[in-house]
């Protein structure tokens, strides 16, 4: 399955139906009045999160999305059905914007949240409605209102509590295999990542979500590599693991350019709390992956765990450390957010 993350798409609700001119007309009832019914309303456009989506890829294909008209008023007083309702269902973190792109809509963050984007016109009254002493045989009735219609944007921040950042090849996609059922493509190349990848990582009765973007390089910011399209998808994240290559050769400056990119992108990504995971540690002694734990403490103050993602040597304790991370920082959000 294909990976998009952002979608233009037009959407129009639908017309309210008119109302019905009408008279009752029965056997052994004289001036029977008028009975002429309301016209049905317009169907809605409905926006709802669907956390078993990942992707924007169905509104690639399809682009415009148009809700049903209303049924138009009968006699006896029958009312005009309701037009059908559109739903668009996207996955859980897709923020809706206006045409303009930066006017936030709706920003959809839970399972089954749902958010109105287009009305659908109000049905019109039928003649029994204008009945009154001075006007006994009304002969007219309304017309249902339009509806609406507006280009809007989507555009999807994945939502993880774990985001891995690091140069390519450093062995991200590695250690998200390494820690859940994901299975990211894997090669001994550069940018083998080309879209997010997600999965769920469990430890003793902590579950959380990983995400894995693709490697950024020194200028990803100005558009160098993949630029930062994809820095998005971590923005909502609780906790970014910075994945540094210990076989490279300069660890130390590798997490420098990395921070600067994440600097630079802003969003808040500059202070999200970090730890580091120095990868590939089977590929040298054990006294100067000593040295190169020793000298990342030192510079960036945040811990550091030594690791080898392809034999899992030392994953267990960085995944411990996660979920406990991860277990505090909902609680402090479930604690905030309670009255």
């Amino acid at each position: 399955m294909r990976f998009l993350d952002s979608a233009k798409i037009w959407i129009r609700s639908g017309d309210g139906g008119a109302g019905c001119v009408s008279f009752r007309r029965e056997k052994f009832v004289p001036r029977g009045g008028p009975d002429g019914g309301d016209g049905g309303r317009g169907g809605h456009v409905i926006a709802r999160a669907d956390a078993r989506l990942n992707t924007l890829i169905d509104y690639r294909y399809k682009q415009h999305f148009r809700a049903g008209r209303g049924g138009h008023g009968m006699g006896k007083n029958r009312t005009g059905r309701a037009g059908r309702d559109v739903v668009l269902v996207v996955p859980v973190g897709t923020q809706i914007y206006a045409e303009d792109g930066t006017t936030l809509i709706a920003d959809l963050v839970h399972d089954g949240q749902e958010v109105l984007l287009a009305r659908g016109g109000a049905g019109g009254r039928g003649n029994a409605r204008f009945k009154g002493s001075t006007n006994q045989a009304p002969r007219y009735a309304q017309p249902g209102e339009p509806g609406e219609e507006r280009w809007i944007w989507l555009k999807l921040k994945l939502m993880a509590d774990v985001g891995l950042v690091g140069l390519p090849n450093a062995g991200k996609s590695t250690l998200l295999a390494a820690s859940s059922r994901a299975r990211p493509k894997i090669a001994d190349y550069p940018f083998t990542t080309l879209h997010p990848h997600l999965g769920t990582v469990v430890v003793d009765d902590v579950d959380f979500v990983m995400a894995d973007i693709p490697g950024l390089i020194a200028g990803a910011h100005r558009g160098a590599g993949l630029g930062d399209r994809f820095l998005a998808h971590v923005e909502r994240c609780r906790l970014l693991v910075h994945v540094v290559d210990a076989s490279g050769e300069e660890p130390l400056a590798a997490w420098r350019t990395v921070r600067a990119e994440l600097e630079a992108y802003g969003h808040g990504l500059g202070e999200r709390p970090e730890v580091i995971a120095l990868n590939k540690c089977d590929l040298l002694p054990e006294d100067r992956v000593a040295a190169l734990r020793r000298e990342l403490e030192a510079e960036t103050g945040r811990p550091v765990f030594a690791l080898s993602a392809a034999t899992r040597a030392g994953v267990r304790p960085l995944l411990a450390h996660l979920a406990t991370r991860v277990a505090t920082a909902r609680r402090a959000t479930a604690g905030a957010e309670a009255p």
